[in-house]
C-alpha cells in the first residue's frame, strides 16, 4: 500500500486530462457494493410474512432514525439519508484497508469534500431557520467584538472535520505499512527460511489491521456523523 498518496490508475483524455486515482476507483467499488446490498435488502418488501433480510433493513433504518432523532431532536428526519450515507461510506472506505486497498478516507480530498458538504449544509440551515438578519446577527453574539472569532470558528468547522478523519486513517495506514516493512526486513535475516517466508510478518500486522481498519473505522465514522449532527442542529437553533 502506497504511503505517499493515492496512485493515479489512469487518465481520462478530457479537459487536459482527468487523473483517476486509487481513491476514485475504491470509491466506485464501495458505491457499487452499497447499491447491490441495498437492492438485495429492499427487494420484495412485504407487510406480512416479512423475510429476515427485510427485518435487517427495517432494523437499520430504525437505528438511524432513532440516532438522528436523539441527537438532533424531533422533526429532523430529513437528515437521516445524509447521515446514514455519510456513516456507511466513511466506515466502508476505512474498512477497505482490510482488502489491502488504500482507504479513500486516507485521502484528504475525500474527507475535505465531506466536510465542505456539511459546512454548506450548516450555512444553509442557518439562513433557512434564522433568516438573513438572524444569521448575520449570530456572528456578533454574544458581544459584537467577537465577530472575528465567530468567523474563524465557522471556517474551522470543515478544517477540523476533514483533518481529524483524514489524520487518524492516514496515520493508521502509515504505521501499519512501516511495521509490515520492518518485520519483512527482520524476517530476511533468518538463514534460508527468512529469504522465502517472511515469518515475522505473520500475526502482528493482522492484529494492527483489525484495530486500524475495523475499530478505528467505526469510531471515526461515528465521530464524523456525531459532529455533523451537532453542527447542523446547532445551526437551526434560533
Amino acid at each position: 500500500m502506497n504511503v505517499n498518496g493515492p496512485k493515479i490508475i489512469f487518465v481520462i483524455p478530457f479537459l487536459g486530462g482527468i487523473p483517476i486515482t486509487e481513491t476514485v476507483i475504491v470509491s466506485w467499488f464501495i458505491i457499487l457494493l452499497v447499491f447491490i446490498i441495498i437492492k438485495i435488502l429492499t427487494r420484495n418488501l412485504n407487510k406480512k410474512n416479512i423475510s429476515s433480510k427485510q427485518v435487517l433493513a427495517e432494523k437499520l433504518v430504525t437505528v438511524m432514525n432513532n440516532l438522528v432523532g436523539t441527537s438532533m431532536g424531533a422533526g429532523n428526519e430529513i437528515f437521516v439519508p445524509y447521515i446514514t450515507a455519510l456513516f456507511i461510506f466513511s466506515f466502508l472506505s476505512s474498512l477497505s484497508g482490510l482488502l489491502t486497498l488504500r482507504p479513500p478516507t486516507a485521502d484528504f480530498n475525500m474527507t475535505l469534500t465531506w466536510a465542505l458538504m456539511t459546512f454548506f449544509m450548516i450555512q444553509y440551515n442557518g439562513l433557512k431557520y434564522k433568516g438573513l438578519k438572524g444569521y448575520l446577527k449570530s456572528f456578533f453574539e454574544p458581544v459584537a467584538f467577537l465577530f472575528p472569532l465567530n468567523i474563524i470558528s465557522e471556517i474551522a468547522v470543515p478544517v477540523s472535520l476533514s483533518f481529524r478523519h483524514f489524520g487518524n486513517i492516514a496515520a493508521g495506514v502509515i504505521i501499519t505499512q512501516l511495521i509490515y516493512t520492518g518485520l519483512g526486513a527482520l524476517s530476511s535475516i533468518i538463514p534460508v527460511i527468512g529469504q522465502y517466508i517472511p515469518v515475522f510478518q505473520v500475526g502482528l500486522p493482522a492484529v494492527l489491521s483489525i484495530y486500524f481498519d475495523l475499530f478505528s473505522a467505526f469510531i471515526q465514522a461515528f465521530i464524523l456523523i456525531s459532529l455533523t449532527m451537532a453542527y447542523v442542529s446547532s445551526a437551526k437553533e434560533k
